[in-house]
């Protein structure tokens, strides 16, 4: 694709490197933000950065945040006593759109897989394990996508927890084998989370 600026080529390539953002995409995009009044343009360029230079991991659960401590962790109309385990912080956005879970989180980054290095050292397990034995946490619910290196994380995790009375469980499979969790809908996602089953910790 050619054009007779090298801004908006600039522009363009810019643009169609985000995430499901093709060329034309990215030239529709280009060309609305050029028609747009100014000051509209600086506002969402204001927004970018800001949001950029502001957001951080939350020191607790390592959701998204503006401060130290994130709104979830700070809630205390929150179940103190349940923490959703997830993988992305995108799991968690996920989740809350079901509306039917009000406990707290903690982000993994991933999941234990050897095979792209990924380790349980690469993973927020450990601050997980701290976090549990300095709360009175009751119930870890594994929310994560019903992979392999998933039900391995599920495993890993539940074996960590064999000398505490922390109840694991995980979330009922109403998600597809092999689907990452955010892409489920909303009624299957908050219907897996509310018939969760304890995790078998025998196996």
């Amino acid at each position: 694709m050619e054009f007779s600026s090298q801004y908006i080529q600039q522009a363009v390539e810019q643009l169609s490197s985000l995430p499901t953002i093709g060329k034309k995409t990215a030239l529709k995009l280009a060309l609305h933000l050029l028609d747009a009044p100014s000051e509209d343009v600086e506002l969402f360029t204001k927004s970018l950065l800001e949001m950029r230079a502001n957001v951080k991991s939350c020191s607790q659960c390592f959701n998204l945040s503006d401060a130290e401590i994130c709104q979830v962790c700070s809630d205390t109309l929150r179940d103190q006593s349940r923490i959703c385990v997830v993988e992305t912080v995108r799991d968690v956005m996920a989740i809350e759109s079901t509306g039917q879970y009000r406990g707290l989180y903690h982000v993994l980054g991933g999941v234990i897989s050897p095979l792209d290095g990924i380790g349980p050292a690469e993973l927020t397990i450990q601050e997980l394990f701290s976090r549990v034995q300095q709360s009175e946490v009751k119930e870890l619910i594994m929310a994560v996508s019903p992979t392999i290196e998933g039900d391995s994380t599920i495993f890993y995790i539940n074996r960590m927890m064999n000398d505490s009375d922390v109840l694991v469980s995980a979330i009922a499979r109403g998600v597809s084998f092999g689907n990452e969790l955010q892409y489920a809908d909303a009624m299957t996602l908050g219907r897996s989370i509310a018939t969760r089953t304890p995790y078998d910790r025998t196996i």
